[in-house]
């Protein structure tokens, strides 16, 4: 079945490091498509970055193959994304990785810079962490399955979201998941 696979969180959380633990256990991920490693391949311009982004998925959606996607959800094009591709006959799903704090994202991201890594601007790592709940819940009716992991110490499966409820599993209980629970439930 074809699989359209997102890999979503604010910046920092570690959705790259997610696609490669994913990619280790699981043989239906297609075309990777993450927006980092593009922008970097073509000289740093994320507009650039974007574009190619964006055909690479369209070009997915055309040919009726697998991809999997990183993404922060802060846009709509990832709602329109699941969209089209439910309509299209895929399987939709989403892996979230969550962190507690803004702070913990900005200082991965300090770390992954001071490793020779991308950086982020501050206010978009702000801005993303303010709205995550509302992004999380706009793309979760097109998916027909989803799986929250905390990245506070590794990945740890702390939920799921089935039949229109966030079920906890577990016992790690991150405050982030119970406030997506109660952000759901409103």
């Amino acid at each position: 079945m074809k699989t359209f696979t997102i890999i979503g969180g604010v910046n920092g959380t570690g959705k790259s490091s997610l696609t490669g633990v994913l990619k280790a256990q699981t043989t239906n991920l297609g075309q990777i498509i993450d927006l980092d490693i593009i922008t970097a391949e073509n000289g740093g311009s994320a507009i650039q970055g974007g574009k190619i982004a964006l055909e690479r998925i369209r070009a997915c959606l055309n040919k009726g193959i697998s991809f999997a996607q990183e993404t922060t959800l802060s846009n709509s094009k990832t709602e329109l994304t699941a969209k089209e591709a439910q309509e299209r006959g895929y399987s939709v799903r989403l892996f979230y990785v969550g962190l507690d704090s803004v702070e913990e994202c900005l200082q991965r991201i300090e770390n992954r810079v001071a490793h020779g890594g991308h950086d982020t601007c501050r206010e978009d790592v702000l801005r993303c962490f303010a709205g995550r709940w509302e992004d999380v819940a706009n793309v979760l009716p097109y998916c027909d399955e989803a799986h929250f992991f905390d990245n506070y110490n590794g990945f740890v499966e702390v939920a799921e979201y089935k039949n229109g409820e966030l079920l906890l599993k577990g016992d790690n209980r991150p405050d982030w998941v119970l406030e997506l629970k109660e952000a759901l439930n409103r």
